[in-house]
């Protein structure tokens, strides 16, 4: 077995690229493994003992914590994975719900983090590691262990957790939750840490010459249907096509919008220790910690938003329009970033914007995320314009079209949607995205503007999407060159009249936008 100063092993992702978060913080990470002598298990220093969610211990007439079989973060991970392949959870949830009910700030909840989310992007690539090791299909190891055998890969193919440590604690977790496996799971780690990614992936993975999309499927742990999806909207080209594979493992930055007339992006950026983004004038990048809690966001001067949705929104607000211009309409404006980046560039110009979502909780997040601002949430389907009297035919300047898709183009920040998402969930959605794209169509004005977005670069929610609904909507239709409605000097926009962000090309998510001008 190879030592753990390898970098192939512990910082490297497949074929030499940097996969998930690995090498990222991974030498904070690299004296993890038991608890130091005298130390219990997620806790520092001589503290009182808190009991957390293990129960307690009646011996001796007191209660005292139960000591976790594997310490804190990890234990936290695993709880986090199994909820996800057990509850149909999404990590982005119940994870920090874990590590704000355990108390895990710090190290230890970046630890936790990068664990639970580089396990879950990587589980198709582990998953083969796992099986080809344990000489049975991974789908016959009993559920909890299989998740824990996943945790044990991961740490030992893309952390710096020595090995010894990342088998001992794979063990201890298992030796709880599935006590009659410790040997197997033992033995089935070791031969796992007996080759680095690269090996494994020289041994698993189809030739790059007889089948390239396996070979990249594997390689870089993305279904096979969504590597040919996003080679196919990039043209055929496989080198570009693996760089935006490494890109969907590794761990997105956190991006905030700085809303217009409410703060300005260089201080705010001072303000968090961030930094100004790259393209969109209202982006602050963030390097971590909890935006939420940040008092620019929780008191309405800013939001979390990727870039890229930034972009998108403001390019209907910059497009040139002749005529009135004080109606704007947000067809699907769950759950309020865009509404509020809209809302807020709508209250400087004197414009008023409607909000429309159909699912009531979502609506309450739009009238939250636009609070002060002049917008007015309507819960409703926004298929229903010319139904509903307060969504009238030919009435708005500006409609925004967010369409719901198969969020292929943000895997990068929901890792377990890769798994979840099947081809055929793509007919409903694309059904779904061509009438709300008509009905924003029938919503402007004769002159206004649309602007349909996908944060998917499928192109069958994209260029056949729109296509289609603009043929068959009943009215003359001219696409507008998106390409100048977003910033000088950005890369990579191809040849218009539409434009695909990428996160390999612009950092942002993989973001769709067509801008349409009714006849």
């Amino acid at each position: 077995m190879t030592g753990p100063s390898e970098p192939g092993r512990f910082s490297e992702g497949p074929r030499g690229g940097r996969s998930g978060d690995a090498g990222r913080g991974g030498e904070r990470f690299a004296d993890r493994g038991r608890p130091e002598r005298g130390e219990r298990p997620g806790r520092r220093g001589d503290g009182p003992p808190r009991e957390g969610r293990f129960g307690a211990d009646r011996r001796g007439g007191g209660r005292r914590p139960v000591r976790p079989a594997v310490d804190l973060p990890r234990h936290v991970a695993y709880q986090a994975i199994a909820a996800v392949h057990r509850d149909d959870a999404y990590a982005n949830l119940v994870l920090p719900a874990m590590l704000r009910d355990e108390g895990l700030t710090g190290r230890d909840a970046a630890f936790a983090t990068e664990l639970t989310y580089g396990t879950l992007r990587h589980t198709g690539t582990l998953d083969a590691i796992i099986t080809d090791a344990a000489g049975r299909d991974v789908q016959r190891i009993d559920p909890p262990v299989r998740d824990a055998l996943r945790l044990g890969a991961y740490q030992l193919l893309h952390t710096r957790v020595p090995a010894h440590a990342a088998v001992s604690s794979t063990v201890d977790l298992v030796r709880t939750v599935g006590p009659g496996a410790t040997g197997f799971a033992n033995a089935v780690l070791r031969e796992v840490a007996g080759r680095d990614t690269d090996g494994w992936v020289a041994k698993l993975a189809p030739s790059e010459e007889t089948d390239p999309i396996g070979h990249l499927a594997l390689a870089y742990s993305h279904p096979q249907w969504i590597v040919r999806a996003f080679a196919e909207a990039l043209g055929g080209d496989l080198r570009e096509t693996a760089r935006l594979l490494i890109e969907d493992n590794e761990r997105p930055p956190v991006h905030l919008c700085a809303r217009p007339g409410l703060a300005d992006p260089v201080a705010l950026a001072d303000e968090v220790g961030g930094a100004p983004g790259a393209f969109s004038p209202y982006a602050v990048y963030l390097s971590g910690g909890a935006p939420g809690e940040l008092a620019a966001v929780t008191e309405g001067r800013a939001h979390v938003q990727d870039e890229g949705s930034q972009l998108v929104a403001n390019a209907l607000a910059v497009a040139p329009l002749e005529g009135p211009d004080g109606r704007w309409l947000d067809l699907c404006a769950g759950p309020g970033g865009k509404a509020g980046l809209l809302g807020a560039l709508a209250a400087e110009r004197g414009a008023r914007l409607t909000a429309v979502e159909v699912a009531e909780h979502r609506a309450r997040l739009v009238a939250q995320a636009t609070r002060g601002l002049p917008v007015a949430v309507v819960n409703t389907d926004g298929r229903t314009v010319g139904a509903d009297p307060k969504l009238p035919e030919g009435h708005f300047d500006r409609v925004l079209v967010d369409a719901p898709c198969t969020g292929l183009g943000s895997l990068r920040r929901r890792p377990e949607s890769r798994w979840r998402r099947q081809p055929s969930d793509l007919p409903p959605l694309t059904r779904l995205q061509r009438e709300l794209l008509s009905a924003a169509l029938r919503a402007v004005r004769p002159g206004g503007l649309v602007a349909y977005v996908t944060c998917s670069p499928h192109t069958v929610e994209t260029h056949v999407t729109v296509t289609e609904a603009s043929r068959r909507c009943g009215f003359p239709v001219d696409f507008v060159d998106a390409r100048p409605l977003l910033p000088a000097g950005m890369p990579g926009l191809g040849d218009g009249p539409t434009v695909q962000l990428w996160p390999q090309r612009h950092g942002t998510d993989a973001m769709f936008l067509a801008v349409l001008r009714k006849g």
